[in-house]
């Protein structure tokens, strides 16, 4: 009793009471914020791994940003990256930091589906297709379920079936060999169904953008519901929306 009364008190309460309001301390890199400093801007673009950074004005897409913090070591003085974690949205632009912009990242109430607020507001079922991921981004939706972060409470649960499910979460950069997989899953979903892209390389590619072996069809013919970034995307960044 007394060793497990000593491993309780060393971790503290585990239980996060409120998602939103959580605090994340560092190394935990999340939103980045650009100073207006000048800088060499070619050699800063060339930094990034995955072209997330444009320049006149400086701009990160956190859409394809690997939070690989690159940016920041190099130009410290110019791009730090904050602790916030509300990063979600569901406008693919409001994903683009630009220089000087130090406001969170906004969901847009206009643009939410109707049958969304109407059918979704108290229980939301989905089914998780991994898409050729790296298993971080599958990882961390599987945090969202335990003690710490609790996201049933919310009514939102994964399911087994897409015939069960309200929507789709996809993670991964779809590979080829996943293409008619992710298309078969999306079709069994009954109507009307959401799609929430999980992680860098759902939105992007991430490091793979451009590879011959993807095949991103899938996300041309539909509507996207939801963008949540990180490379993977902390549980509590998944778990706010």
């Amino acid at each position: 009793m007394i060793k497990t009364l000593k491993i309780l008190y060393h971790q503290g309460r585990q239980f996060i009471p409120d998602l939103s309001n959580a605090l994340l301390k560092p190394p935990f890199r999340g939103r980045p914020f650009i100073n207006s400093v000048k800088i060499n801007d070619t050699e800063l673009e060339m930094t990034c791994p995955t072209g997330a950074i444009s320049t006149n004005p400086v701009r990160i897409d956190i859409g394809k940003c690997s939070f690989c913090g690159e940016c920041a070591l190099k130009f410290p003085n110019k791009i730090s990256f904050t602790t916030d974690y509300k990063l979600a949205t569901n406008k693919r632009e409001n994903l683009i930091i630009c220089e000087g912009d130090d406001y969170p990242v906004r969901l847009d109430n206009d643009s939410i589906k109707r049958e969304i607020k109407q059918l979704f507001k108290s229980s939301l079922k989905l089914r998780q297709v991994s898409a050729g991921g790296d298993n971080s981004a599958e990882l961390e939706l599987n945090a969202t379920g335990n003690v710490n972060f609790d996201i049933g409470r919310f009514g939102i649960e994964f399911v087994a079936s897409p015939r069960h499910a309200d929507g789709i979460v996809i993670t991964g950069p779809i590979t080829s060999n996943m293409s008619k997989a992710l298309q078969i899953c999306y079709d069994a979903i009954p109507s009307p169904k959401i799609i929430i892209l999980c992680g860098t390389e759902a939105i992007s590619g991430g490091i793979f953008a451009g590879s011959n072996e993807l095949d991103r069809q899938f996300l041309d013919k539909y509507p996207i519901d939801l963008y949540i970034p990180g490379n993977p995307p902390h549980p509590l960044t998944i778990g706010e929306f």
